[in-house]
């Protein structure tokens, strides 16, 4: 995001956006209650509160320059996020097509691993795979892996694909590759690399503590596996290879974020590049079951990936209207440590991205202490409602119908535990015995 030209918040359009913005959130979280996608309310209030904007410069013969840029500079914002997520969709897909985890479900359930022991698991891998891939991608491996277990039994896949949201957003709290956030904290030069390592604590507790509150709502006994009918899945030609490509890919795309500042999407485009051409290879030898990358794009959350255009465009027109300096100002009235606290509850409300965005531009006077803190609470903040995070929201999309607001928000108090822990151990180990 970019400064606000404008203080349009006591304008008629600042208020109207404001009340647009609102109505649209409430639909948003109430996607249940009314059959809504929450793709068409966000679309909705994000395309029209910026046409509002437009409508209010030409009424009053204001420069539309100003407006025209911030647009651009979004557009190019949102290009970023929505690529990235459209290529490790895409891969997903193909490993599902390929039935990589079939086998990987296979393998699991057969070692007769109960629903708990599984619960588990899945949120220790989140936790570590996260730091070096992303939150976002780490969540959407897991929660289909979560789906492939057992489709029917509700009980564990609400508490499983929670377990996996904090798992990843916790992860990716404590590595500047792990969360856009800690990225742009990184690159902000808020702290250098090893500075991030010393959120581990914090973080890993914080998941901790929810994934022990969380498991006592898993059910008890294993998913139905019989050996004799159940059938053994087999993988399809290139299967390890697109596993391979997939890991690839996010290399790429964090070394040439990082070594050459190229956007991340530009390596995940080079990865999907890489995988059209494997299935190329693959449609055209005698011996082998290809595959069509674009019939597994077909397959590809769109509603989640418009979502995401929605919600940051709508985001994005608050903080040029000037909504986000606020923020700014909270610094100043309540201090930098209530402040940062209060980063968490802000960002899965509205967005880790923009907020963590409008810190970073108003840059208060704070030490490597206080800087950690912002990136721990935005990071792991997003988990307390089920789209506050990018990882939210792609497993709301993997598990649509099940994973909903509803489903989480019954379950949020377990996340807001793990919450105050995390801030209690960062008090303890900054503050207290200066650990940094």
């Amino acid at each position: 995001m970019h400064e606000a030209t404008f203080h349009l918040t006591h304008t008629w359009v600042g208020i109207i956006d404001l009340i647009i913005f609102l109505v649209a959130y409430y639909f948003v979280a109430a996607e249940e209650k009314y059959e809504i996608n929450k793709a068409k309310p966000a679309l909705f209030a994000g395309t029209f509160m910026f046409m509002l904007i437009g409508v209010y410069f030409a009424f009053n013969g204001l420069d539309p320059d100003p407006l025209h840029t911030e647009m651009s500079h979004l557009i190019l914002e949102i290009a970023e996020i929505f690529f990235f997520l459209f290529v490790a969709m895409t891969f997903i897909e193909t490993l599902i097509e390929r039935r990589v985890f079939d086998v990987l479900k296979y393998k699991l359930v057969s070692k007769g691993y109960s629903y708990k022991k599984l619960f588990w698991l899945t949120g220790l891998l989140a936790f570590f795979i996260s730091p070096v891939a992303d939150n976002l991608t780490t969540a959407l491996i897991l929660s289909t892996v979560l789906y492939t277990i057992d489709k029917e039994n509700r009980d564990f896949l609400v508490a499983g694909a929670i377990n996996i949201v904090v798992a990843a957003n916790a992860g990716g709290a404590w590595s500047p590759f792990g969360d856009i956030t800690t990225l742009m904290a990184w690159t902000a030069g808020k702290g250098e690399f090893v500075d991030f390592l010393f959120l581990f604590i914090p973080s890993i507790a914080s998941w901790g503590l929810t994934g022990w509150l969380l498991s006592r709502y898993v059910p008890d006994g294993e998913p139905h596996f019989n050996v004799e009918t159940e059938e053994v899945p087999k993988l399809k030609d290139g299967g390890k290879t697109v596993i391979w490509l997939g890991a690839f890919t996010i290399f790429i795309a964090v070394v040439g974020h990082q070594f050459f500042h190229f956007p991340a999407m530009w390596g995940m485009m080079f990865g999907l590049s890489l995988l059209k051409l494997h299935s190329y290879k693959l449609q055209h030898s005698g011996n082998a079951e290809g595959y069509d990358v674009f019939v597994n794009m077909k397959k590809v959350e769109n509603d989640t990936l418009l979502f995401f255009f929605g919600i940051l465009s709508a985001v994005g027109a608050l903080h040029f209207l000037g909504y986000l300096e606020y923020i700014h100002d909270m610094y100043g009235l309540i201090g930098a440590t209530a402040a940062n606290i209060s980063v968490g509850f802000i960002s899965a409300i509205v967005d880790n991205v923009p907020v963590m965005s409008a810190i970073l531009k108003a840059s208060p006077e704070m030490g490597i202490d206080q800087w950690l803190l912002v990136t721990l609470t935005a990071g792991i903040g997003g988990s307390l409602i089920s789209f506050g995070s990018a990882a939210g929201v792609g497993v709301m999309g993997r598990l649509r119908g099940i994973y909903t607001f509803n489903s989480h928000i019954k379950l949020a108090w377990t996340v807001l535990a793990g919450y105050a822990l995390a801030m209690v151990l960062w008090y303890i180990q900054f503050e207290i015995l200066g650990l940094y």
